[in-house]
C-alpha cells in the first residue's frame, strides 16, 4: 500500500483526524467503545484499510495513558482468561485481511457489533449483572470469556473496532467503573502492540504513517486528561449506558456507510 497519499490531506481533513485522536484519549481514560467514532472518522477521511494502520499507533498512545492512570484497578484473572482466545481471533482476523475488501469488512464488524449490545442488553434485562468480577469464572464464564476473546481478537485486528466487544464482555461479568477501564487498559496495551507485526506485514504502517501519527499523537494526551476529569463525574448506572450507546452507534456507522 502506498501510504503516501496519507500526506494529500487537507487541513480541515487534518482538523478532523486531529478531532478523533482527542477522542481517542477520552475514551481510553472515561467511556471506552467511543473511539469507534474515531474509527469511522479516520476511515472517512483516509483509505479504509490504510486507516486503520494509522490509527493503531494512535491507539497504543492511548492505552499507555490509561494503563498510567488506572493500573492499580486491572483484573488480571479476566486478562489471562481472555488472551489465548483473543490471540486467535488476531490470526483469523490477519487472514481475514488478505483477501477481504473494505464493504466486507464494514459489515462484518458492524454486525458484530450490534449483536454484542443486543446480547448484553437482553442479559441485562433478565438479570442484574455480578457485582464481582470473580462471577467470570463459572464454566459458563469461561465458555462467554473464549467467545468474546476470539471476537475481540478478530475485529481488533481488521478495523481496531475490539474496543466495544469487550466493554460487551467487561459490562456483562458485571464489572465496575475503575475495574473495567483498569482491566481494559492493559488488555489493549498489550493487544494493540501485539498486532503492529502483523499491521507492518500487511503494509499498513510504515515510516510514511508514523510521521502521520507523530503529529496526531499530542492530540491524545489533552483528550485522556478530559476523560480522567469527566469519569469521576460519571455514576456507574450512566457509564454502563454510554458504553452500550457508543457501540451501537459504531455498529451502526460501519454498517450505513
Amino acid at each position: 500500500m502506498n501510504t503516501m497519499t496519507l500526506w494529500h490531506i487537507s487541513g480541515w481533513e487534518f482538523a478532523a483526524l486531529a478531532a478523533a485522536a482527542l477522542l481517542v484519549g477520552f475514551s481510553k481514560t472515561a467511556v471506552s467503545g467511543a473511539n469507534t467514532v474515531s474509527l469511522a472518522i479516520f476511515a472517512a477521511v483516509l483509505p479504509a484499510r490504510a486507516s486503520t494502520g494509522v490509527l493503531l499507533p494512535i491507539l497504543i498512545v492511548g492505552d499507555v495513558l490509561a494503563v498510567l492512570t488506572y493500573r492499580r484497578h486491572a483484573h488480571w484473572p479476566t486478562l489471562w482468561r481472555l488472551f489465548p482466545a483473543v490471540a486467535a481471533g488476531v490470526v483469523i482476523g490477519t487472514l481475514f485481511l488478505v483477501w477481504a475488501d473494505d464493504a466486507v469488512v464494514r459489515t462484518s464488524i458492524g454486525a458484530i457489533l450490534l449483536l454484542m449490545a443486543g446480547v448484553t442488553l437482553w442479559r441485562r434485562r433478565k438479570a442484574e449483572a455480578d457485582e464481582e468480577p470473580d462471577s467470570v469464572a463459572t464454566r459458563s464464564g469461561r465458555v462467554k470469556a473464549r467467545s468474546y476473546g476470539v471476537l475481540g481478537g478478530f475485529t481488533t485486528m481488521v478495523a481496531n473496532a475490539g474496543g466495544p466487544v469487550m466493554s460487551m464482555y467487561l459490562l456483562s461479568a458485571g464489572f465496575r467503573k475503575l475495574g473495567f477501564l483498569g482491566t481494559s487498559a492493559f488488555f489493549f496495551l498489550i493487544v494493540n502492540v501485539t498486532k503492529v507485526p502483523f499491521s507492518v506485514g500487511l503494509g499498513l504502517i510504515d515510516g510514511h504513517s508514523l510521521l502521520l501519527d507523530a503529529a496526531l499523537a499530542a492530540f491524545v494526551v489533552p483528550g485522556a486528561l478530559i476523560g480522567k476529569w469527566a469519569v469521576n463525574r460519571i455514576n456507574q448506572r450512566l457509564f454502563e449506558q454510554l458504553v452500550i450507546a457508543a457501540t451501537i452507534i459504531g455498529g451502526l456507522q460501519l454498517l450505513l456507510r
